[in-house]
């Protein structure tokens, strides 16, 4: 039997292990699989080095801490995530 239901999106974080910001990428992966639970196929936590700290969506980049300055929010995520894969969903009191 052939699906034709999309595939759910999968999110990575990659963190940098020399600067020990393993829990902060965990944190993150939790308000995630909080918000959109049945919305994502998975979210991964990748080990990097450089003090990398990057989120990406089906491997499209939806935060860089280098380019975009520093650390996101968790609100800031999930808008951005929101937008990527469900545009017109409402986040209620996130987007006031």
């Amino acid at each position: 039997m052939i699906s034709t239901e999309t595939p759910k999106p999968s999110v990575a974080i990659e963190y940098c292990t020399g600067c020990q910001w393993l829990l902060r990428a965990g944190w993150m992966a939790q308000e995630l699989l909080m918000t959109f639970s049945q919305d994502l196929a998975e979210v991964k936590l990748v080990p990097g080095y450089g003090g990398v700290y990057r989120i990406s969506v089906d491997g499209k980049q939806i935060w860089d801490r280098k380019e975009d300055g520093g650390f996101p929010q968790p609100k800031q995520i999930k808008q951005r995530l929101r937008d990527y894969i469900e545009p017109e969903r409402n986040l209620g009191h996130i987007d006031k």
